[in-house]
């Protein structure tokens, strides 16, 4: 079991995290016009694509300017343009027609468009003076599009905005509100994996007296953890954050409340167990898989190592799964796995003995138990590969 690279992102993350909190244009922009020339959004947006995935930083930026100047409003161009492009990015890797590195350049190049835009008339904020908010990304999240994209769009509609990027430190955080005092915080998570780190900065921004709004596909699509772990608001992208931040103010925060409090299945310890075991249950896996996957013993150095990390995801997806008490967040990540291991020409059934492995480590676990065996039918019924016919190549 290897993917080449590997990454630990769940179901949809990847293709959609990127993208404004992970929302699908919405209805009606598809077919954005030029103002006059009627090119449609379509095309705008493939040229867009073509010039972010050859890494062409230079025609990224000519092409936002023309659309712009078309007059196509600021916000549109955020989250039916760049965001589309970002998805697609996110598709393209996880499909293995891309690797990392364009990934990581494609981005690159689609966060200085977004950089770019506020030098353009097209971006002045509407109505100044709805009051300032600090905008940052979980403690561990490296994803900083979607919050960016948060940003802006609620620079445009006139929040004065504190954009404090990529994984910010709790602490930190904190002592930036009591130095700012922000009316409320943004708080995007891509990764399910760093929820727990999530909990404990709500609690501590509301235990600061401020209110919290999240966002991002870590806090599922229905906004299912959000609640879950106590948030005051939750948005499913950066148009919603903005549009219920305008209709319904904003709430006194929660009173300051325990993990505990809003999660008691917490009680049974099974999460804090498996979370300071990880290192060992991974070192036992992979020495088990030697003997259930004897595939593993050819594997090179490289091979093995990657191994290890997608064994390392697991458990920290179980772990999570255990701290918000959902199976859906185990199963959907080991069926993404599973599919993204058969895109590579990866057996994916070599997930089996791996759970199988966990399931032998656990049995006094008996919610991580249920969890394993949830998973490991999910993997059990991803379709195989197509074997390539007489002439094609695996």
């Amino acid at each position: 079991m290897t993917t080449t690279p590997t990454t630990g992102r769940a179901p949809g993350y990847e293709t959609t995290s990127e993208a404004g909190h992970g929302a699908p244009p919405e209805a009606g922009h598809g077919t954005t016009s030029d103002a006059g020339r009627g090119t449609p959004r379509d095309v705008w947006v493939e040229r867009l694509w073509e010039a972010v995935s050859d890494g062409d930083e230079y025609a990224a930026l000519d092409l936002a300017e023309e659309i712009l100047d078309s007059g196509v409003d600021a916000e549109s161009f955020l989250l039916d343009f760049v965001g589309a492009v970002q998805r697609r990015v996110g598709e393209e890797w996880a499909a293995d027609r891309i690797s990392v590195a364009q990934e990581h350049a494609a981005t690159a190049v689609n966060e200085r468009v977004v950089a770019a835009l506020a030098r353009h008339p097209a971006a002045r904020p509407r109505t100044p003076g709805r009051g300032r908010i600090a905008v940052a990304c979980v403690d561990g999240e490296w994803h900083a599009l979607p919050a960016r994209l948060v940003a802006e769009v609620l620079r445009l509609r006139g929040w004065q905005v504190d954009y404090l990027g990529a994984q910010v430190p709790t602490p930190h955080l904190i002592r930036h509100l009591h130095r700012t005092g922000p009316d409320v915080v943004a708080l995007s998570g891509s990764l399910p994996t760093r929820l727990p780190t999530a909990h404990a900065t709500i609690t501590a921004c509301q235990a600061a007296s401020i209110p919290v709004i999240v966002g991002g596909a870590a806090f599922g699509p229905d906004g299912r953890y959000a609640r879950l772990l106590g948030a005051d608001h939750w948005a499913a992208d950066a148009r919603g954050a903005a549009d219920h931040l305008a209709e319904h103010g904003l709430r006194t925060p929660r009173p300051a409340h325990a993990p505990l409090d809003d999660l008691p299945h917490l009680a049974d310890q099974e999460y804090t167990l498996v979370s300071r075991s990880s290192p060992q249950l991974v070192r036992a896996v992979l020495a088990g898989m030697e003997e259930r996957f004897p595939q593993l013993r050819e594997y090179t150095d490289l091979q093995r190592q990657h191994t290890a990390e997608d064994i390392a995801h697991i458990v920290d997806f179980l772990a999570v799964a255990l701290y918000v008490d959902d199976g859906e967040l185990l199963t959907g990540f080991m069926t993404w796995t599973a599919e993204v291991l058969a895109a590579r020409g990866v057996p994916h059934r070599s997930l089996l003995p791996a759970l199988d492995l966990l399931s032998d480590r656990l049995t006094d676990f008996p919610r991580a138990a249920a969890l394993l065996g949830r998973a490991h039918e999910a993997v059990r019924r991803v379709p195989a590969p197509p074997v390539p016919g007489p002439g094609k190549s695996a």
